[in-house]
């Protein structure tokens, strides 16, 4: 990507270019915000492609309308999301988000530029959940049995809900938040938020697509009865049969969506 010389704006230079009217101007409410996101997103979607120079501090006032400030608060926070590379007095590089990025992405991942949710993400945020949740209820089991007693109180009240799927689906939301907090694990608990932050969009959508796994009462009181009894291996494993409930829903319905001409939105997964 060609950089408008400080000095002079060339032909072949972003504004001449028409890259321009790609860009949107910002609001004037939390300016370093704003420019962050849409250059965050802009990375995301791949049209700041990685190995491209960013446009320049000056470029970038223009072709946003903000003032300085906000273009460095801005790319200070791309460099510390890992998405810009910088050095003092040079202008920054666009880095591969996909080996320089962090969980925090996946939100802006979720859902593309022209409104659908990708179905890739919505499949790797599951697997990702599968493989974490097993093992987060094997260290549960090992590091805080008492915990198990709060699980069966969730069951319980799981049981009182009698199917009603938004219920549920907070209880269960709740059952695994112990469960990881059980597990003494702060990485697991860090990537929970993120998953969590993904999740939320979806929420509505996903209640009927899980439904298996939330109305599983049984499975949800032998995994709280394991963590109890210290029982590391029964945990994992009611975990795991627990989770591929939903793992197998989500590829189902994903399968189902794909191919189709317009773009998937979040009511489609529970269609």
């Amino acid at each position: 990507m060609s950089i408008v010389n400080p000095q002079s704006a060339v032909p072949g230079s972003i504004i001449a270019s028409g890259t321009a009217a790609a860009f949107t101007p910002v609001a004037r409410q939390s300016l370093s915000e704003s420019v962050f996101l849409q250059l965050q997103g802009r990375i995301v979607a791949g049209s700041l492609p990685a190995g491209e120079p960013l446009p320049s501090e000056r470029d970038l006032c223009d072709l946003l309308q903000v003032n300085r400030g906000a273009v460095r608060e801005a790319v200070r926070r791309l460099e510390q999301a890992g998405l810009v590379a910088s050095r003092h007095g040079a202008v920054g590089r666009v880095l591969d988000f996909r080996r320089h990025g962090g969980l925090d992405l996946l939100p802006s991942l979720l859902v593309r530029t022209d409104g659908g949710v990708d179905l890739d993400v919505v499949r790797s945020v599951m697997e990702m959940r599968s493989a974490m949740g097993p093992d987060a209820a094997r260290l549960c089991a090992r590091r805080d049995r008492a915990r198990g007693h709060v699980l069966l109180g969730l069951v319980n009240r799981m049981g009182a809900a009698h199917g009603e799927l938004t219920v549920l689906q907070e209880l269960a939301l709740e059952f695994w938040d112990e469960v990881v907090d059980g597990s003494g694990n702060v990485a697991y608990r860090l990537a929970l938020n993120s998953l969590r932050r993904i999740y939320d969009p979806v929420r509505e959508a996903m209640a009927s697509v899980l439904s298996a796994e939330l109305t599983d009462e049984l499975r949800h009181w032998h995994l709280a009865d394991a963590v109890v009894r210290g029982d590391e291996h029964l945990a994992a494993l009611t975990s795991a049969e627990l989770m591929r409930h939903g793992l197998d829903a989500v590829t189902i319905a994903i399968e189902a969506l794909r191919g189709d001409d317009h773009p998937v939105r979040a009511a489609d997964l529970g269609t």
